[in-house]
């Protein structure tokens, strides 16, 4: 996959670098504004119980 997604960036090396570092962050801003919120209130994390 990541092989599919170097041959298919434009540009010599230096500028694949930082496109693949823009994609990178792209996905990461998906994830943490549009997707871990959405799926939030389906985990159980916040239902969590200690007994002393």
């Amino acid at each position: 996959m990541y092989v599919w997604i170097w041959r298919h960036l434009p540009g010599p090396t230096a500028v694949r670098v930082l496109e693949a570092f823009i994609l990178f962050l792209a996905v990461v801003a998906l994830l943490f504004f549009v997707i871990f919120p959405w799926l939030e209130p389906y985990l159980p994390f916040d239902q969590v119980t200690t007994t002393g």
